[in-house]
């Protein structure tokens, strides 16, 4: 593995940990990290009430290097990220008894990490 993928794990791990803290400050309850299937991976599986919460973590650093142009963390989800999100949120319910009473719903936590200062964590629900 080369030292810039390193630095992007460890960077989506931070990213990660800080949408955990601020998903649960809210109220929410953490059931899986990093769910896997051969379709792709879920960031972060949570409880919100009787609602599943299926949680896409977006980490970014403000004015990387060699980045001209910035793209905001809440940008990164297209339509073709948000439909891949909605088949694992599909596979990831048939994995675990099928929809709660509550629904579910795909929520987008956004990260920030300007160049000084505490980082800026955008939570926004029903994202996708």
């Amino acid at each position: 593995m080369n030292a810039k993928s390193v630095a992007q794990q460890a960077l989506g791990r931070y990213g990660e940990d800080l949408a955990v803290r601020r998903l649960t400050e809210s109220g929410m309850t953490v059931i899986a990290r990093n769910w896997r299937c051969r379709s792709g991976e879920i960031d972060i599986v949570a409880r919100d009430g009787d609602c599943v919460v299926v949680c896409e973590v977006k980490t970014r650093r403000a004015g990387a290097a060699g980045r001209e142009v910035f793209e905001h963390p809440m940008a990164a989800v297209r339509p073709g990220k948000a439909e891949r999100l909605r088949r694992l949120a599909g596979r990831w319910l048939a994995d675990h008894g099928g929809p709660p009473p509550g629904g579910v719903r795909i929520d987008l936590v956004g990260i920030l990490l300007p160049r000084r200062g505490a980082p800026v964590v955008e939570h926004v629900r029903g994202a996708a």
